[in-house]
């Protein structure tokens, strides 16, 4: 069976990612592919830097995949906000889609409304996002305001996700004259459930799974 391919660049992107399988899309065949050096590379140098990487690491994946029967995979879903653009530029050289985490969650922002908060907890992630959500607007005007949860990716890297969660809905919760917050990294989408306001809370990992496994199927479909 065609499977979807996930990049991340954290190991524990890997559990959060295969429960929303479970639960949503019984059946479904993920590989996870962890790199946690790209996104090291990425903060220091860019994120255009791991594109020779990216490329390198993706091409052995499928050919490493096409040498087992019934093993390869249809699509490949980047979960790193920071380096997604960069991912999806790669497509057509590795003759799969390559889809970013993010992109479904970006759509849906811009239709919920005009004013955007974006929450990341690195800074390499704004950039990125900020430019996917003027991307997905196109012609509609939007404001988007970007926030950098401070203290929290410290808590993130020392295992201490409660702490980490806690932070982020902190900074949700003081967020003020926003349509719509926008959780820009994967890492962040527990603290969505620690949130009482009533401002719409986005994202990005189970939106970006449906879609992942859309495209890997449309794949598989094609003739």
């Amino acid at each position: 069976m065609t499977a979807l391919l996930l990049l991340h660049t954290s190991p524990v992107h890997v559990p959060v990612f295969d429960a929303l399988r479970d639960r949503n899309h019984p059946g479904a065949v993920l590989r996870h592919l962890v790199a946690p050096e790209l996104l090291d590379r990425a903060r220091a140098a860019g994120p255009e830097s791991v594109a020779p990487a990216l490329r390198a690491l993706l091409a052995e994946a499928g050919a490493n995949a096409g040498a087992e029967a019934g093993a390869g995979f249809g699509a490949v879903l980047v979960t790193c906000s920071t380096i997604g653009a960069t991912a999806e530029s790669l497509a057509p050289a590795l003759g799969v889609p390559v889809l970013r985490v993010d992109r479904p969650m970006a759509a849906a922002a811009v239709r919920a409304g005009t004013r955007i908060a974006v929450l990341a907890t690195v800074e390499s992630t704004l950039a990125p996002t900020r430019e996917l959500l003027a991307e997905e607007a196109g012609e509609r005007p939007v404001s988007i305001r970007t926030h950098l949860v401070a203290g929290a990716w410290e808590r993130f890297e020392a295992g201490d996700t409660a702490g980490y969660l806690a932070r982020v809905a902190e900074a949700v919760g003081a967020v003020t004259d926003a349509d719509v917050i926008v959780l820009a990294q994967a890492s962040m989408a527990g603290a969505a459930d620690l949130v009482t306001g009533t401002v719409p809370v986005l994202s990005s990992p189970a939106p970006g799974l449906a879609a992942g496994l859309a495209a890997s199927l449309a794949t598989r479909s094609a003739p």
